[in-house]
C-alpha cells in the first residue's frame, strides 16, 4: 500500500512530497515525450494478426469484384434488346443453352437471355441483368416486362475495391473485418508490431498469492494490471511479489529493464516504505512524483535507461485510476497502437458528486434505466418526448480507493475536470467505460 492514503504518515512528509502536484495531462505527455516507439516487426497470417498494429501500408494488388458480375437473380441480356419493353407490350428473348454460374459457358448474343444469379459473373455479350420478377419463361422464349438500361443490375469492376486501392497505413489495429477484406485481395500474410512487453511488478512486504494470514493481503494489483495491458495490446510478464527492500526493488526493477516498460505497484508514495521513487531516481530518473487526480494523486512516473517506469500506488482503485490514465496510453504509444478514446454514455446523475478544485476526480457510478431507478428523476434537458430519457448514473457507496469492488461492481466512472467544484444531482454527465476500451 502508499502510507500518503492512510492517516498514519506524518502530514510534514505529506506536504514535502506532493505540494505541487503536475496537472494529469501534463504528467501524461511529460510520459509520452519521454518514450519511444519500438521498432520490431514480424509477419504473420491473418488470424494471429488480429487486433495487430500494422508496420506497412496495405493497398489493393486486384479489384474486388475483378470481373462484371450480376448484382440480381435474373436474366443476363443486351439492354438494347429490351428497349420498348413493357407489362402491356412485353419484349420477347430467346434463352440460350446453359446458365451462367462463378464461371459462365454461354455467351449473350443478339436478342438472346442468360439465366443468372447474385454473383454470378456476367456471361459474354451482355450489359444489363433483367430481374428475374420482370420476366417469365415460356417453353424456349423469356416474356421481358420492364426495360433495363446498360450497366443496370451490374456490379462493375471494383465495385467493392479497386486496383491499387490504399485500405490501411501503419499503426491501424487490425479488426476481424479487416482480416475479410485482406483475404479478398488476396493478402494471407501482413507485417505488424511486435506486442510490446510490460513487466509487471507487484510491491510490498504484506502482500501474498493465497491464504494471507492476520496483517497479509491478497495480491490483486498486479494480476488487474497484467490483464489490462494484455488487452491494451502488450505482452505482460506477472512478476512474483518483491518485498519493501531497497535491493530488492533494484535488482527487480534491472532484470525487467530488457522490457518496453515497466510497471510496479505498491510503494510509490513518501511513507517510510515507499522506496520505489529513490530507487528509480537513483537508477535514472523520476520524471513526475505526484499528480493532480483523485484517487491515486502519489503516482510516479520514471526513466531508467531508456525504460520507461510506472509506479502505481498500491491501492486497487488508485492503481487501476492511474493504470488506465498513464500506462494505457504508454503500451499504445510504444506500440504504435491508435489510443482512440474510451466508449462513453452519457446519463443523469443520481446525486451530488464532489470534487477538489484543482484537482481530477475519478467517480465510480453503476448505471441503470431510468424506469428502473429507485430515486425521483430530475428533469433535465435531454428528458423530452423525442427520445427516452437517459441512463441514471448512481456513484457507488464505498468510495476509498482501497475498495476493490466498488471497481468491480461500477458499470464505470465519471471524471470530473479540474475546473469543477462536483456536479450536482440531475446534470447530465459522461460515464466512460474503462474496462470496455481496448
Amino acid at each position: 500500500m502508499d502510507s500518503a492514503d492512510t492517516d498514519d504518515t506524518p502530514p510534514e512528509r505529506q506536504s514535502a512530497g506532493f505540494k505541487d502536484r503536475t496537472r494529469i495531462d501534463d504528467a501524461r505527455r511529460t510520459l509520452l515525450d519521454a518514450a519511444t516507439p519500438h521498432d520490431r516487426t514480424e509477419r504473420l497470417s491473418l488470424v494471429p494478426a488480429d487486433g495487430r498494429a500494422l508496420a506497412e501500408p496495405i493497398a489493393s494488388a486486384r479489384a474486388v469484384p475483378d470481373y462484371e458480375r450480376s448484382a440480381m437473380d435474373g436474366w443476363a441480356v443486351r439492354a438494347r434488346d429490351t428497349f420498348g419493353a413493357s407489362d402491356r407490350s412485353p419484349g420477347v428473348l430467346r434463352v440460350a443453352d446453359g446458365e451462367a454460374r462463378s464461371v459462365p459457358e454461354t455467351a449473350v448474343g443478339p436478342e438472346t437471355a442468360v439465366r443468372v444469379h447474385t454473383g454470378s459473373e456476367l456471361p459474354e455479350g451482355a450489359d444489363a441483368v433483367v430481374m428475374i420478377e420482370h420476366a417469365e419463361r415460356v417453353g424456349d422464349d423469356l416474356e421481358v416486362f420492364d426495360a433495363v438500361t446498360e450497366g443496370e443490375n451490374v456490379a462493375p469492376v471494383g465495385e467493392d475495391v479497386a486496383e491499387g486501392q490504399g485500405l490501411f497505413d501503419p499503426g491501424h489495429r487490425l479488426r476481424p473485418s479487416d482480416l475479410g477484406l485482406l483475404k479478398s485481395v488476396g493478402v494471407d500474410r501482413v507485417s505488424v508490431y511486435e506486442r510490446p512487453t510490460v513487466g509487471v511488478i507487484p510491491t510490498g512486504e504484506e502482500l501474498v498469492q493465497e491464504d494471507p494470514e492476520p496483517g497479509e493481503v491478497i495480491e490483486t494489483n498486479g494480476l488487474t494490471v497484467s490483464r489490462l495491458v494484455e488487452r491494451w495490446g502488450g505482452r505482460p510478464t506477472y512478476r512474483n511479489v518483491v518485498t519493501d527492500d531497497e535491493a530488492a526493488l533494484r535488482a527487480a526493477i534491472q532484470r525487467d529493464l530488457t522490457k518496453d516498460v515497466v510497471v510496479t505497484t505498491g510503494g510509490s508514495s513518501v511513507g517510510a516504505r515507499d522506496l520505489l521513487p529513490e530507487v528509480v531516481d537513483d537508477l535514472g530518473e523520476v520524471l513526475v512524483h505526484g499528480v493532480a487526480l483523485k484517487p491515486g494523486h502519489p503516482v510516479a512516473l520514471g526513466l531508467v535507461e531508456d525504460t520507461p517506469v510506472v509506479m502505481l500506488p498500491g491501492y486497487p482503485v488508485a492503481a487501476i485510476v492511474n493504470a488506465v490514465q498513464f500506462l494505457r496510453p504508454l503500451v499504445k504509444h510504444i506500440g504504435h497502437f491508435p489510443n482512440g478514446p474510451q466508449p462513453t454514455t452519457e446519463a443523469r446523475l443520481a446525486r451530488k458528486i464532489p470534487s477538489e478544485p484543482g484537482v481530477r476526480t475519478f467517480v465510480r457510478v453503476r448505471l441503470e434505466d431510468a424506469e428502473n431507478s429507485d430515486t425521483e428523476p430530475t428533469p433535465t434537458a435531454a428528458d423530452t418526448d423525442d427520445g427516452p430519457a437517459l441512463p441514471e448514473a448512481t456513484p457507488t457507496r464505498a468510495s476509498g480507493s482501497g475498495i476493490l469492488s466498488s471497481v468491480a461492481l461500477a458499470d464505470g466512472w465519471v471524471a470530473v475536470p479540474e475546473g469543477r467544484e462536483g456536479y450536482d444531482a440531475g446534470e447530465t454527465v459522461t460515464v466512460e467505460h474503462w474496462e470496455w476500451s481496448a
